[in-house]
C-alpha cells in the first residue's frame, strides 16, 4: 500500500520562525530549559521577563513536534469537570485548579495581544458536539458545573449545534466561548521571538543527550556543546527520551493524524462553521475539525504509528470529514501529517520535581495549546521561587504507567477497538 505524503499545512502558512544557532561550546546560565515547544518557550519568556538568564535546548526545530503540529485549538480546562478536581484534590486546592486550568485561554489570548503574535487567532469559542443523545445529560452537567463558577459556557440544541457546525450530524453539544484557534506553528514561532527579544538564548538542532547533576549544578551534554544551569525545567511532553527516562515512562505517546482539504467553495465556507469555531466531538475516538483561515477544513482523530502512514490508513479521516460533512464529496485533500500526545493514565496534566533544581511538566491529553502554555508560566514561577503551595497546580509525586514498554501495543488495540466502537454505535444510531 503507498504511502502518503507528509506536509503540514502549518509549515506552508505560518510565517518564518527566528534563526537560532546550534549549541557550541560550554556555556553556563542561571536556567536550562530542554524543549522548545510551548511549554518550554512560555516558561523561557517569562524568565527571561523577570531578569532571569535562560536558554532552551531543542534537538530540532522550533515547533517541529507537536507545538507546531497539533490542531491549534485553544481549549478550557482538562478532561475532569470541575466537581471531580474538587474530589480528587479537597475544596480548596480543586477550586485553585480549576481556576487555572479554565482561564488557560485567557493567557494564550493574553500572550498573543501583549506580544503581537501574528499566528491567525481567533477567539470565537470552542464546540464539543454531541455525538449521540446519551451523551448530552454528561454535557448537561459539565455546562452546569462551569457555569456555577460564571464560564461563559452553554448548551447547544440539534438546530443550534446544526447551525454552528453546518452538519447534521449531531444531536446537540456545548459552546465554550472562552476557546478559539490558533495557527499552532505560528503560535511557537511568535513565543520564541518574543522570548529572545526578552533575552532567552533558544538553541536548535542541539538535543540534550546527557544530563549529569554535579552537586549544585546540571551539566546537559549536546553533540556540539554542553550548558550547566542550577535549575533544569524538562518541557518535551510526549518527546520526552530517555534522558529522564523515568518521566518518559509517566507519560504514553499516541499518535494523532490530521488532514486538510482543499480551499472550500464559497458557498461551502459560508455555512461549514460559519462563525469560526472549533470543533473536538465526544466520539469515544474523538475527531477534531476547524477551518483554516485560508478556508480548508482540518479534520484530525488517533493516527498511526507508522512514520508514513498508507493511503488505507487515511482514509478514516477521510470517511470522517464525509460523514460529518457529505456536502464536501468530491473535494480534494491537499495536506496529510500527524505528531504525538501525551497521555496520562488519569487524563490529567502533572508538574514535578525530579530532584532538587529538576522540574517539568507535561501530560497534556490532547489540550496541550492553552495547557502547555499555562504549564510554561507556572514551571517559571517555580523557577522563580514561588513555592508549590502558591502555584495554583498541584505537584504530584512521578508514577510511570505500569507496563510502559507494551503500552504502544495497547494504544494500537485501543485504538481499533474504539474505532469499531464507533461504527457500531452510527450504524446503531447511537
Amino acid at each position: 500500500m503507498p504511502a502518503v505524503a507528509l506536509q503540514s499545512l502549518w509549515s506552508v502558512t505560518a510565517p518564518a520562525g527566528p534563526a537560532c544557532p546550534t549549541l557550541g561550546g560550554e556555556r553556563s546560565t542561571q536556567v536550562a530549559v530542554i524543549g522548545a515547544g510551548y511549554t518550554g518557550l512560555t516558561a523561557a519568556l517569562h524568565l527571561a521577563e523577570a531578569g532571569r538568564d535562560v536558554a532552551v535546548l531543542e534537538s530540532r526545530d522550533i515547533g517541529a513536534c507537536a507545538s507546531g503540529l497539533n490542531g491549534g485549538q485553544v481549549i478550557p480546562g482538562v478532561k475532569h469537570d470541575p466537581d471531580t478536581l474538587t474530589q480528587i484534590f479537597g475544596e480548596q486546592a480543586g477550586e485553585r485548579y480549576t481556576r487555572t486550568v479554565g482561564g488557560a485561554p485567557d493567557l494564550v489570548f493574553e500572550l498573543i495581544a501583549r506580544l503581537g503574535i501574528d499566528c491567525d487567532v481567533l477567539r470565537s469559542g470552542w464546540i464539543q458536539p454531541a455525538s449521540s443523545e446519551a451523551a448530552l445529560a454528561p454535557q448537561a452537567a459539565r455546562v452546569a458545573q462551569w457555569q456555577r463558577r460564571g464560564a461563559p459556557i452553554e448548551m447547544l440544541s440539534r438546530a443550534q449545534a446544526a447551525q454552528l457546525l453546518g452538519s447534521e450530524r449531531y444531536a446537540g453539544g456545548l459552546l465554550d466561548r472562552r476557546g478559539g484557534t490558533v495557527q499552532p506553528l505560528a503560535y511557537a514561532r511568535g513565543l520564541a521571538q518574543a522570548a529572545l527579544r526578552a533575552g532567552a538564548q533558544i538553541f536548535v538542532q542541539s538535543p540534550a543527550v546527557k544530563l549529569t547533576d554535579e552537586g549544585g549544578r546540571y551539566r546537559i551534554a549536546s553533540p556540539g556543546g554542553s550548558l550547566s544551569a542550577p535549575c533544569v525545567i524538562i518541557a518535551t511532553n510526549a518527546y520526552t527520551t530517555a534522558l529522564t527516562d523515568t518521566l518518559r515512562r509517566s507519560v504514553v505517546p499516541v499518535p494523532s493524524f490530521q488532514v486538510a482539504t482543499a480551499p472550500l467553495p464559497e458557498a461551502l465556507r459560508a455555512k461549514i462553521l460559519p462563525e469560526g469555531q472549533a470543533a473536538s466531538d465526544t466520539c469515544r475516538l474523538l475527531r477534531y475539525f476547524r477551518v483554516d483561515r485560508s478556508g480548508r477544513l482540518v479534520m484530525g482523530t488517533r493516527g498511526t504509528f507508522a512514520a508514513a502512514p498508507t493511503t488505507c490508513s487515511v482514509r478514516h479521516h477521510y470517511r470522517a470529514v464525509q460523514e460529518i460533512y457529505p456536502q464536501l464529496a468530491g473535494i480534494g485533500f491537499e495536506y496529510h501529517w500527524g505528531g504525538l500526545v501525551a497521555m496520562t493514565t488519569d487524563h490529567l496534566p502533572h508538574l514535578h520535581e525530579l530532584a532538587p533544581g529538576l522540574i517539568a511538566g507535561l501530560g497534556y491529553n490532547g489540550r496541550g495549546v492553552a495547557m502547555a502554555t499555562v504549564m510554561g508560566r507556572l514551571l517559571a514561577r517555580w523557577a522563580l521561587g514561588a513555592g508549590p503551595a502558591d502555584l495554583g497546580f498541584p505537584v504530584t509525586p512521578l508514577r510511570t504507567v505500569p507496563l510502559h514498554a507494551f503500552s504502544g501495543l495497547g494504544v494500537r488495540a485501543s485504538i481499533q477497538y474504539l474505532r469499531l466502537a464507533d461504527a457500531l454505535g452510527r450504524a446503531a444510531g447511537a
